[in-house]
């Protein structure tokens, strides 16, 4: 059986090391975070949402834009996981200059996975201020949302570094945003109520960790209470648990062999 990851509070500086970086170029990142679903949820929110009724006893837009806190998120820590990540790990070498300090591989799995979920939740927290400012959220349980937006953020930030240490190039990310990122936004209620699935999608869907965040997030954002809100937040936990456990894995097969 392959050995826990051994964690120290030296991942904290992998994750520190990343924001000095981060920061030269904060506001441009942030911008271009904020850009793509805010494209996303003015273009459907009042284009598409003109011509339907209420979706779920609020304005479509309203409905999109909780939605898009969560797939927001998603992204973000996807992209920073792979494509940031990788480049760290294979292309820059980073991760291999870091370990000749007294420094873990996995510490630097879990620093980049802690840097990628922090990144992840400035974008969700972003949306989130934005759609409270257009008056979308409703009541001070929205505050809530922001710990889901980081677990969110965790989860998928260790399943983007799974994929990192399995890519031979840039180009191995295609496979996994065609064959699961975009399948999740479009069927875990992102853009419309779970309900209009067929029986057995749905099935797969209530599988899928986006849906547990949007269960979680989405009644938050409108000042309700989520249903079974501790199944969704053990799902979350246990899939980041199983991934960064496996990602390690992974990693050590590839940078230690």
């Amino acid at each position: 059986m392959p050995a826990l990851p051994e964690l120290s509070a030296r991942a904290f500086a992998v994750w520190g090391r990343n924001f000095l970086v981060w920061r030269k170029l904060a506001l441009p990142s942030v911008l271009g975070t904020l850009a793509d679903p805010m494209i996303y949820l003015f273009g459907l929110g009042y284009g598409l949402g003109g011509l339907l009724p209420e979706v779920g006893g609020v304005s479509y837009i309203a409905f999109l834009a909780a939605g898009t806190v969560c797939s927001s998120t998603m992204n973000a820590a996807s992209f920073e996981a792979l494509y940031s990540g990788f480049s760290r790990m294979h292309v820059q070498r980073t991760w291999e200059a870091i370990m000749n300090a007294p420094v873990g591989l996995d510490d630097v799995v879990a620093g980049e996975c802690l840097w990628a979920a922090t990144k992840a939740a400035f974008a969700g927290t972003a949306i989130l201020a934005v759609i409270a400012l257009l008056g979308f959220a409703a009541g001070p349980l929205a505050l809530f949302a922001l710990p889901v937006i980081f677990l969110a953020g965790l989860c998928f930030a260790a399943l983007g570094l799974v994929v990192t240490a399995l890519a031979p190039s840039y180009d191995f990310f295609m496979y996994y945003f065609t064959l699961f990122i975009t399948p999740m936004v479009l069927l875990c209620g992102v853009f419309f109520p779970v309900d209009q699935l067929p029986a057995a999608v749905r099935m797969v869907a209530d599988w899928l960790p986006l849906s547990h965040a949007v269960q979680l997030v989405r009644p938050l954002v409108f000042g309700e209470l989520p249903a079974r809100p501790l199944l969704h937040v053990g799902v979350l936990l246990a899939t980041t648990a199983a991934a960064f456990w496996l990602a390690v894995i992974l990693t050590r097969r590839r940078l230690l062999k």
